[in-house]
Protein backbone atom coordinates (compact mmCIF):
# COMPACT_ATOMS: atom_id res chain seq x y z
CA UNK A 1 0.00 0.00 0.00
CA UNK A 2 1.29 3.44 -0.96
CA UNK A 3 1.92 5.77 2.00
CA UNK A 4 3.16 9.36 2.46
CA UNK A 5 6.29 10.07 4.66
CA UNK A 6 8.30 13.31 5.23
CA UNK A 7 10.76 14.11 2.92
CA UNK A 8 13.50 15.29 4.62
CA UNK A 9 13.72 18.66 6.13
CA UNK A 10 11.70 19.61 3.05
CA UNK A 11 7.77 20.58 3.45
CA UNK A 12 6.64 18.19 1.24
CA UNK A 13 5.44 14.64 1.70
CA UNK A 14 6.86 11.70 -0.76
CA UNK A 15 4.99 8.82 -1.68
CA UNK A 16 6.79 5.04 -1.21
CA UNK A 17 6.23 1.97 -2.10
CA UNK A 18 4.97 0.35 0.67
CA UNK A 19 4.97 1.17 4.39
CA UNK A 20 8.20 0.56 7.02
CA UNK A 21 7.58 -2.39 9.22
CA UNK A 22 8.61 -0.74 12.75
CA UNK A 23 7.75 -3.51 15.55
CA UNK A 24 6.74 -0.60 17.87
CA UNK A 25 3.61 -0.35 15.68
CA UNK A 26 1.10 -2.77 17.40
CA UNK A 27 0.13 -1.71 21.02
CA UNK A 28 0.46 1.53 23.11
CA UNK A 29 -1.30 2.96 25.94
CA UNK A 30 -3.40 5.47 26.04
CA UNK A 31 -2.67 8.67 28.44
CA UNK A 32 -5.82 10.26 27.65
CA UNK A 33 -9.16 9.90 25.74
CA UNK A 34 -11.37 12.99 25.13
CA UNK A 35 -13.55 15.55 23.34
CA UNK A 36 -16.21 17.97 23.32
CA UNK A 37 -19.64 17.35 23.39
CA UNK A 38 -20.80 21.05 21.46
CA UNK A 39 -17.93 21.34 18.73
CA UNK A 40 -15.66 24.31 19.18
CA UNK A 41 -16.04 23.95 23.21
CA UNK A 42 -13.36 23.14 25.86
CA UNK A 43 -11.83 19.73 25.16
CA UNK A 44 -11.90 17.70 27.95
CA UNK A 45 -11.09 14.56 29.24
CA UNK A 46 -13.45 11.68 29.31
CA UNK A 47 -11.84 9.02 30.86
CA UNK A 48 -14.86 6.82 30.59
CA UNK A 49 -16.30 7.72 27.74
CA UNK A 50 -18.16 4.70 25.74
CA UNK A 51 -16.57 4.10 22.23
CA UNK A 52 -18.21 2.23 19.19
CA UNK A 53 -16.84 1.85 15.38
CA UNK A 54 -17.93 5.94 15.31
CA UNK A 55 -15.44 6.44 18.01
CA UNK A 56 -16.47 8.31 21.12
CA UNK A 57 -20.42 8.14 21.67
CA UNK A 58 -21.24 12.16 22.25
CA UNK A 59 -18.17 13.54 20.26
CA UNK A 60 -19.24 16.62 18.86
CA UNK A 61 -23.16 15.56 19.42
CA UNK A 62 -24.03 19.52 18.81
CA UNK A 63 -22.77 22.33 17.26
CA UNK A 64 -23.32 26.54 17.58
CA UNK A 65 -24.55 27.73 14.32
CA UNK A 66 -25.12 31.51 12.86
CA UNK A 67 -28.60 30.38 11.48
CA UNK A 68 -28.52 34.11 9.25
CA UNK A 69 -24.97 33.00 7.38
CA UNK A 70 -26.09 28.98 7.82
CA UNK A 71 -22.23 28.48 9.38
CA UNK A 72 -20.97 26.28 11.84
CA UNK A 73 -18.77 28.00 14.79
CA UNK A 74 -15.41 27.30 14.57
CA UNK A 75 -13.08 27.39 17.78
CA UNK A 76 -10.55 29.37 15.80
CA UNK A 77 -13.00 31.97 14.78
CA UNK A 78 -14.44 32.02 18.15
CA UNK A 79 -12.10 31.32 20.75
CA UNK A 80 -14.83 32.19 23.87
CA UNK A 81 -16.06 28.93 22.89
CA UNK A 82 -12.86 27.57 24.85
CA UNK A 83 -14.14 28.93 27.69
CA UNK A 84 -16.91 26.46 27.70
CA UNK A 85 -17.76 23.40 29.43
CA UNK A 86 -20.05 20.62 28.56
CA UNK A 87 -21.26 17.81 30.09
CA UNK A 88 -23.82 15.07 28.72
CA UNK A 89 -25.63 12.83 31.39
CA UNK A 90 -28.44 10.69 30.56
CA UNK A 91 -29.46 13.08 27.88
CA UNK A 92 -29.10 16.30 30.05
CA UNK A 93 -26.65 18.84 28.42
CA UNK A 94 -24.87 20.97 30.87
CA UNK A 95 -23.15 24.29 29.44
CA UNK A 96 -21.06 25.81 31.97
CA UNK A 97 -19.43 29.53 31.52
CA UNK A 98 -16.91 30.53 33.62
CA UNK A 99 -18.29 32.95 35.51
CA UNK A 100 -20.35 30.58 37.25
CA UNK A 101 -23.39 31.15 34.28
CA UNK A 102 -24.83 27.74 33.59
CA UNK A 103 -27.92 26.18 31.35
CA UNK A 104 -28.73 22.80 31.51
CA UNK A 105 -31.91 20.11 30.03
CA UNK A 106 -32.15 18.28 27.48
CA UNK A 107 -31.54 19.76 24.11
CA UNK A 108 -35.21 18.99 22.17
CA UNK A 109 -35.63 19.35 18.08
CA UNK A 110 -37.65 22.42 17.28
CA UNK A 111 -38.58 20.94 13.60
CA UNK A 112 -36.16 23.16 12.10
CA UNK A 113 -33.37 22.21 9.94
CA UNK A 114 -30.60 23.82 8.25
CA UNK A 115 -27.93 22.77 6.25
CA UNK A 116 -24.42 24.58 6.54
CA UNK A 117 -21.71 24.13 4.76
CA UNK A 118 -18.90 22.61 6.75
CA UNK A 119 -15.43 22.59 5.65
CA UNK A 120 -16.76 22.41 1.79
CA UNK A 121 -19.92 19.57 2.33
CA UNK A 122 -23.00 20.09 3.38
CA UNK A 123 -24.32 18.81 6.87
CA UNK A 124 -27.75 18.50 7.49
CA UNK A 125 -28.87 20.07 11.28
CA UNK A 126 -31.44 20.02 13.74
CA UNK A 127 -31.91 23.30 15.49
CA UNK A 128 -32.82 22.48 19.13
CA UNK A 129 -35.07 24.74 21.92
CA UNK A 130 -33.70 24.90 25.26
CA UNK A 131 -31.87 27.58 27.47
CA UNK A 132 -28.33 26.35 25.51
CA UNK A 133 -28.62 28.65 22.65
CA UNK A 134 -29.78 32.20 24.99
CA UNK A 135 -26.22 31.17 27.37
CA UNK A 136 -24.98 31.36 24.45
CA UNK A 137 -25.61 33.91 22.26
CA UNK A 138 -25.31 36.08 24.98
CA UNK A 139 -21.77 34.71 26.09
CA UNK A 140 -20.62 34.95 22.21
CA UNK A 141 -21.75 38.10 22.00
CA UNK A 142 -23.73 37.18 18.76
CA UNK A 143 -26.91 35.00 18.23
CA UNK A 144 -26.48 31.73 17.77
CA UNK A 145 -28.79 28.13 18.17
CA UNK A 146 -27.55 25.18 18.94
CA UNK A 147 -27.82 22.53 16.83
CA UNK A 148 -27.61 18.44 16.91
CA UNK A 149 -25.23 16.98 14.20
CA UNK A 150 -25.49 13.39 13.03
CA UNK A 151 -22.40 11.49 13.88
CA UNK A 152 -18.90 12.42 12.06
CA UNK A 153 -20.90 15.63 10.49
CA UNK A 154 -18.79 18.11 12.37
CA UNK A 155 -15.35 16.44 12.79
CA UNK A 156 -13.07 18.11 10.54
CA UNK A 157 -11.23 14.15 9.86
CA UNK A 158 -11.77 11.16 10.95
CA UNK A 159 -13.92 9.58 13.95
CA UNK A 160 -10.37 9.64 15.85
CA UNK A 161 -7.38 11.75 15.90
CA UNK A 162 -4.14 10.71 17.86
CA UNK A 163 -1.29 12.79 19.14
CA UNK A 164 1.96 11.28 20.69
CA UNK A 165 3.92 12.13 24.02
CA UNK A 166 7.40 11.99 21.93
CA UNK A 167 5.64 14.17 19.40
CA UNK A 168 5.12 16.57 21.68
CA UNK A 169 8.10 16.59 23.38
CA UNK A 170 10.23 16.98 19.98
CA UNK A 171 7.85 20.27 19.40
CA UNK A 172 8.25 21.39 23.01
CA UNK A 173 11.84 21.76 22.80
CA UNK A 174 11.61 23.14 19.41
CA UNK A 175 9.21 25.77 20.49
CA UNK A 176 10.29 26.25 24.26
CA UNK A 177 6.66 25.83 25.01
CA UNK A 178 7.70 23.06 27.91
CA UNK A 179 4.39 22.85 29.59
CA UNK A 180 2.90 21.41 26.50
CA UNK A 181 2.34 17.53 27.49
CA UNK A 182 0.35 19.28 29.96
CA UNK A 183 -1.47 20.84 27.10
CA UNK A 184 -2.68 18.50 25.01
CA UNK A 185 -5.65 19.84 24.49
CA UNK A 186 -4.59 22.70 21.94
CA UNK A 187 -4.77 19.80 19.99
CA UNK A 188 -8.05 18.79 20.60
CA UNK A 189 -6.89 15.21 19.68
CA UNK A 190 -9.16 12.51 20.98
CA UNK A 191 -6.50 9.87 21.73
CA UNK A 192 -2.72 10.87 23.48
CA UNK A 193 -0.35 8.23 22.91
CA UNK A 194 2.46 7.09 24.86
CA UNK A 195 5.72 6.88 22.59
CA UNK A 196 9.69 6.86 22.61
CA UNK A 197 10.15 8.38 19.20
CA UNK A 198 8.91 11.34 17.36
CA UNK A 199 6.62 11.25 14.66
CA UNK A 200 6.76 7.48 14.64
CA UNK A 201 2.72 7.70 13.74
CA UNK A 202 3.23 9.36 10.51
CA UNK A 203 4.94 5.91 9.41
CA UNK A 204 1.55 3.67 10.32
CA UNK A 205 -0.60 5.30 7.34
CA UNK A 206 -2.41 2.03 6.74
CA UNK A 207 -2.05 0.20 9.74
CA UNK A 208 -4.22 -1.69 12.79
CA UNK A 209 -2.41 -0.49 15.63
CA UNK A 210 -4.33 -1.38 19.25
CA UNK A 211 -4.26 1.09 21.64
CA UNK A 212 -5.42 0.37 25.56
CA UNK A 213 -7.65 3.16 27.15
CA UNK A 214 -8.29 2.74 31.02
CA UNK A 215 -11.88 1.99 31.87
CA UNK A 216 -12.31 1.73 28.02
CA UNK A 217 -10.74 -1.51 26.87
CA UNK A 218 -8.50 -2.02 23.64
CA UNK A 219 -9.24 -0.22 20.72
CA UNK A 220 -7.80 -1.73 16.92
CA UNK A 221 -7.77 1.71 15.29
CA UNK A 222 -6.51 2.06 11.50
CA UNK A 223 -4.24 4.90 11.07
CA UNK A 224 -4.95 7.22 8.24
CA UNK A 225 -3.87 10.52 7.07
CA UNK A 226 -1.86 13.03 8.92
CA UNK A 227 -3.69 16.19 10.20
CA UNK A 228 -2.96 19.39 8.84
CA UNK A 229 -3.06 22.36 11.87
CA UNK A 230 -3.90 26.17 11.56
CA UNK A 231 -4.11 28.50 14.51
CA UNK A 232 -6.33 27.21 16.89
CA UNK A 233 -2.93 25.13 18.38
CA UNK A 234 -1.82 28.91 19.33
CA UNK A 235 -4.88 29.39 21.86
CA UNK A 236 -4.39 28.66 25.42
CA UNK A 237 -7.05 25.39 25.81
CA UNK A 238 -8.61 26.93 29.07
CA UNK A 239 -9.11 30.41 28.22
CA UNK A 240 -9.23 30.99 24.89
CA UNK A 241 -6.16 33.38 24.82
CA UNK A 242 -3.82 33.24 21.96
CA UNK A 243 -0.07 33.44 22.94
CA UNK A 244 2.43 31.06 21.91
CA UNK A 245 4.35 30.33 18.58
CA UNK A 246 3.44 26.42 18.23
CA UNK A 247 2.10 26.73 14.56
CA UNK A 248 5.08 28.87 13.64
CA UNK A 249 7.54 26.31 15.02
CA UNK A 250 5.62 23.71 12.81
CA UNK A 251 6.04 25.53 10.00
CA UNK A 252 9.45 26.10 9.82
CA UNK A 253 10.16 22.47 10.63
CA UNK A 254 7.19 19.86 9.07
CA UNK A 255 6.06 19.03 6.44
CA UNK A 256 3.28 21.00 4.92
CA UNK A 257 0.01 20.49 3.19
CA UNK A 258 -0.63 22.48 -0.35
CA UNK A 259 -1.85 25.84 1.08
CA UNK A 260 1.09 25.77 3.69
CA UNK A 261 -0.75 24.11 7.02
CA UNK A 262 1.54 21.40 8.66
CA UNK A 263 1.48 18.43 9.82
CA UNK A 264 1.04 16.97 13.64
CA UNK A 265 -0.80 13.94 14.76
CA UNK A 266 -2.53 11.54 12.77
CA UNK A 267 -6.51 10.34 11.97
CA UNK A 268 -7.24 7.19 12.61
CA UNK A 269 -10.82 4.95 12.25
CA UNK A 270 -11.80 2.39 14.54
CA UNK A 271 -11.56 -1.27 13.36
CA UNK A 272 -12.66 -3.26 16.85
CA UNK A 273 -13.31 -2.93 20.10
CA UNK A 274 -13.09 -4.79 23.11
CA UNK A 275 -14.94 -4.25 26.86
CA UNK A 276 -12.58 -3.37 29.11
CA UNK A 277 -12.38 -6.32 32.00
CA UNK A 278 -14.17 -5.98 35.38
CA UNK A 279 -12.49 -4.93 38.61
Amino acid sequence: MPQLLPDGGAATWRQVSGPPSPASAREFGVRSLGFAHVKGTRHEARPSAAVDVHGPVGDREFCFVDVERAQVLKTVQNPRLIRMTTSLVDDILTIALPDGRSASGMPVGSGERLTCYYWKRPVDLELTDGPHSALASEWLGKPVRLARARRGDVIYGAGLSIVTTASMRELADQSGHHELLDEAARFRATLVLDTDEPFIEETWRGRDVTVNVPDVGALRVRIGDPIARCAILDLDPITGERGSNLLKTLVASRPRNEVGEPYFGVNAEVIETSAAPDT
